[in-house]
C-alpha cells in the first residue's frame, strides 16, 4: 500500500526536507480511522467537494470493465518551498512509488 510505504520512508523524506501530505475525497472521520489503522505518521487532508483534487487535475473520467466514471487518479506532486510545482507523478502505481519519489529527490535515475 502506498500510504504505508510513505509512512515507512518518512525519515528519508525528512532528510530531504520534504513534508508528506495525503489528500482524499473521504470525510475527516474516515481518514482518521484510516490513519489510525495504518499508523500513518503524516497529515491526511479531506477534500470531499474535490476542490483541491480538481484544481490539480486529478479528478477525471476513469474506466473499469467497460464502465466510465469520475474518480481520483492516483498522483503525487512535489511542491517547492516557494509554492511552485516542481514535478508531477501522474497515474502512479502504489507499489514502489515512495521509493520512486525519493530517488528523484536524491538525484538518482528512476527509469
Amino acid at each position: 500500500m502506498e500510504a504505508s510505504e510513505f509512512r515507512d520512508a518518512k525519515k528519508s523524506f525528512e532528510k530531504q526536507k520534504v513534508e508528506i501530505f495525503g489528500v482524499s475525497a473521504d470525510m475527516v472521520k474516515a481518514l482518521a480511522r484510516f490513519k489510525e489503522k495504518y499508523k500513518l505518521n503524516f497529515t491526511l487532508l479531506s477534500d470531499p467537494q474535490h476542490k483541491m483534487i480538481e484544481a490539480y487535475g486529478f479528478w477525471r473520467t476513469k474506466k473499469f470493465m467497460g464502465r466510465s466514471y469520475k474518480g481520483i487518479v492516483r498522483s503525487s506532486v512535489l511542491i517547492a518551498p516557494d509554492g511552485k510545482i516542481e514535478m508531477v507523478w501522474d497515474n502512479v502505481k502504489a507499489k514502489g512509488h515512495a521509493q520512486e519519489v525519493l530517488a528523484v529527490l536524491e538525484g538518482k535515475s528512476t527509469s
